[in-house]
């Protein structure tokens, strides 16, 4: 063994014996909304400055290989239960299963004692027909914007256990947000809590009310996705800081994901015309392109492409996880419910899931047992893929390390290995 690896070994093996099977940390799991790998500075990207989230990769644990739905919905199902949406009965758009309820990541965590919280974005309930909902998932409290019923912004509409604020008239939503969790944290700094914080932040407004959502304050635009990207990394700097600042840091697991792929395209602002004598909006939208070891990748939201389901993960756990590296891991978004049950020492073992727990990655340094990974899009199309090899369930094969953008199908003559065999293998048995 190097002495880089003795060295390591000893680190984890001292850590977890000190803190994790003693006492259950904090989990603050961070899932950005609409933001792929090539957007952030620790992963390549140079569009958009992103200093708190690159710290906490150089002082954490980076992950090359994670996979999401291609969409928000699928992909909040999924993490929530453990399970694929097709193992689920692929919930309709703003619903969740409603037998289900009970075998959710947040159950499991407060049924192990911990306080549960969730910040941000919802899109499993209209918050105005059913505001009990998030408590029916196992969340203790919640602030959340109305989905489909008004802005997530500016002068947002927030509804916060179970009653709609009626504060918020010329405030910004992301800082609604980052209040109410750092007000959880104080709250329950002498027990473990764990805390969705479901960003709003990079997606775009809402487009779907009869009167568009308010503008930048002094300007006749929304946010861009450049300014949308740094308020979101700012409100990862100052979520943490409210950890710093209550001493909680050392003992929180923090965990920073994506929830797709970053968006195609971004509203740049609403446009009133005349329809049927009837008056109109129309939203104008630019592309969003982003730089990445200086090649122009577009966004890839809603596709089964790496630009729609690969995404960032980032671990950080003081005195547990080894600062500064990466790991060539497998890891789906069925794998974070059985990983913080095992970390918060819950029970998962009677539940039917998908995921495999990484568990052991982050407190000791052991690759999970995950062999391919598994994403799912519109109309049951579904991948399955391991680091370099890509199948589909219409049968087109990619060569991904070769061909990123997945332009030479080789299923006419497929390669022979057995990561190959095993893709086979697992895409009959779904």
């Amino acid at each position: 063994m190097s002495r880089l690896c003795a060295v390591t070994w000893i680190w984890f093996c001292v850590a977890w014996a000190g803190v994790g099977h003693t006492a259950p940390p904090n989990i603050l799991f961070i899932l950005a909304d609409d933001v792929g790998c090539e957007t952030l500075g620790c992963y390549g990207g140079t569009s958009y400055p992103t200093p708190n989230i690159d710290r906490l990769a150089s002082d954490g644990l980076r992950f090359e290989h994670c996979y999401s739905m291609p969409m928000c919905h699928p992909s909040r199902t999924t993490l929530l239960l453990g399970r694929y949406p097709r193992h689920t009965g692929t919930p309709a758009w703003g619903s969740f299963p409603a037998d289900l309820e009970r075998q959710t990541v947040a159950h499991i965590l407060r049924d192990a004692g911990y306080a549960t919280a969730v910040a941000g974005k919802w899109q499993l309930a209209l918050l105005g027909d059913d505001p009990g909902h998030p408590h029916r998932l196992g969340f203790d409290e919640y602030c959340l914007f109305g989905w489909h019923e008004g802005p997530r912004y500016h002068d947002p509409w927030i509804w916060q256990s179970g009653k709609r604020r009626t504060d918020t008239k010329g405030k910004y939503g992301p800082d609604l947000y980052v209040d109410f969790l750092s007000d959880f944290f104080a709250r329950n700094r002498e027990r473990p809590f764990f805390a969705f914080y479901s960003m709003a932040l990079c997606h775009d407004v809402t487009d779907d009310l009869e009167t568009p959502v308010p503008y930048v304050p002094g300007k006749d635009r929304y946010l861009s996705y450049a300014e949308m990207m740094a308020s979101m990394d700012a409100c990862v700097g100052r979520v943490v800081e409210a950890l710093d600042r209550l001493g909680l840091r050392d003992n929180t697991l923090i965990v920073f994901s994506g929830d797709n792929g970053t968006a195609r395209r971004s509203i740049v602002r609403a446009e009133r015309y005349m329809a049927g004598g009837e008056i109109s909006w129309r939203y104008l939208r630019e592309p969003v392109v982003s730089t990445q070891h200086g090649q122009s990748i577009p966004g890839g939201k809603g596709t089964l492409t790496d630009g729609g389901t690969h995404v960032p993960l980032i671990c950080h756990w003081p005195g547990v996880i080894y600062p500064g590296q990466t790991a060539d891991d497998l890891v789906d978004f069925s794998d974070f419910l059985p990983t913080f049950a095992e970390i918060g020492q819950g029970s998962s073992s009677n539940l039917s899931i998908d995921g495999k727990s990484f568990a052991r990655r982050l407190t000791d340094g052991i690759p999970p047992p995950r062999e391919w990974a598994y994403a799912e899009g519109k109309g049951g199309a579904h991948y399955v893929r391991t680091q370099r090899w890509k199948l589909y369930s219409d049968g087109r094969l990619y060569d991904i390390l070769e061909d990123r953008f997945e332009q030479h199908d080789l299923s006419a003559t497929p390669p022979t290995s057995e990561d190959l065999a095993l893709l086979w293998q697992a895409i009959s048995s779904l």
